[in-house]
C-alpha cells in the first residue's frame, strides 16, 4: 500500500460520512453515504430506497470525505476510485456503522452495504497554520470566511469512534 493510500485510510477514518459520485442513466449523481474502512477497503452504508446502489453496483465510483466543516487549520479531503460491489458485511462491520438512521426522505431505513476496492487514491491537504490575519483598509481581517477556515487556534482532528476504530488499517 502506498504511503498516499496510508494516510488516506487515517484520514477517513477520522469522518463518519462522505460522498459517493458515478452516473445514473448518462446523468453524474452524488450520494451521502456512512463508512467505514475495512481490509484497506471501504465499506458503505446507503438507504436501498433511492435506488444509487444499483448503479453503482459493478460500476467505477469515487467515494470522497473530507474535515471541511471542523473549523481545523489543516483542511483535508480524500478520495478512493475504484469498483463498487454490493456485499453483506460481517456482524462486525454492521455493528461498525453505529446506529442507522430512522428515516430518508420520509420513508423508513433499509440499509445496502458496498465495497469499494480503490484503484486510484487522491489525498489534498491545505495547511492554514501558518496564516496571519492583517487589517484591511475597511478594518476587516484579511483571510476571511471564504480563504481560510473559521478556526483561528490549531485544532486537532478527531478520532474515529471507538466502534470503529478496530477496523481500520492500514495493511
Amino acid at each position: 500500500m502506498s504511503s498516499d493510500e496510508i494516510r488516506a485510510i487515517e484520514l477517513l477514518s477520522r469522518v463518519s460520512y462522505g460522498r459517493v459520485a458515478t452516473s445514473m442513466r448518462a446523468m453524474p449523481f452524488v450520494a451521502p453515504a456512512r463508512h467505514i474502512v475495512a481490509d484497506g477497503r471501504v465499506l458503505l452504508r446507503m438507504h436501498r430506497g433511492l435506488g444509487y446502489h444499483r448503479a453503482c453496483n459493478g460500476s467505477v465510483v469515487a467515494y470522497g470525505a473530507d474535515n471541511f466543516d471542523s473549523g481545523a487549520e489543516r483542511i483535508w479531503s480524500v478520495q478512493f476510485t475504484g469498483t463498487a460491489e454490493i456485499v453483506e458485511p460481517t456482524a462486525e462491520e454492521v455493528s461498525a456503522f453505529g446506529p442507522e438512521p430512522v428515516r430518508v426522505d420520509g420513508e423508513p431505513f433499509t440499509p445496502v452495504f458496498m465495497r469499494i476496492e480503490p484503484q486510484f487514491v487522491t489525498v489534498h491537504e491545505l495547511d492554514y497554520s501558518g496564516h496571519q490575519e492583517t487589517a484591511t483598509p475597511a478594518g476587516q481581517l484579511a483571510g476571511g470566511p471564504a480563504e481560510r477556515p473559521s478556526g483561528t487556534s490549531a485544532e486537532a482532528l478527531p478520532e474515529a469512534p471507538p466502534a470503529e476504530r478496530h477496523l481500520h488499517h492500514a495493511a
